[in-house]
């Protein structure tokens, strides 16, 4: 299963979809550039730890931020982090033109956690593109 590129790339649509999420709480009460920025510095930090805890890196802390764009943001930069890292190892497993398709799933993703937790509405003519972005998904992974 580790070995196979369509898990590795299930994982990053997975992640994807719920780094889209965190972000939109994540900008509640401040500005998205400066959300997107928070988020981007969170993966950035991710990896540093990783680097860290190998001995090659040595870091500081961010602080003063509003808590619960911090919380959100925090969590949408691990799930950011942990998109990229299982895209890459589906890439690096499959073939591009089959590992990609699978990660826009999270498009779908998005959408359905977008209404169901996000309370966002989508027309039916939204949620058939949906349907389409999912079954075209998964005609061009198989």
């Amino acid at each position: 299963m580790l070995g196979s590129w369509q898990f590795w790339a299930g994982l990053a649509a997975a992640f994807a979809a719920l780094t889209a999420v965190l972000a939109k709480l994540g900008v509640a009460g401040i500005d998205a550039n400066l959300a997107t920025l928070l988020r981007t510095a969170v993966v950035l930090v991710s990896l540093a730890l990783l680097l860290l805890g190998t001995g090659q890196l040595d870091w500081g802390q961010l602080k003063g931020l509003p808590r619960a764009s911090l919380v959100a943001l925090v969590l949408s930069g691990l799930a950011t982090g942990a998109s990229w890292l299982c895209y890459f190892r589906a890439l690096e497993l499959g073939p591009v033109s089959r590992v990609a398709p699978i990660d826009k799933l999270s498009v779908v993703l998005v959408a359905i956690a977008g209404a169901l937790l996000l309370g966002e509405e989508l027309t039916i003519r939204a949620w058939l593109g949906v349907a389409l972005i999912g079954l075209g998904g998964v005609l061009v992974a198989l």
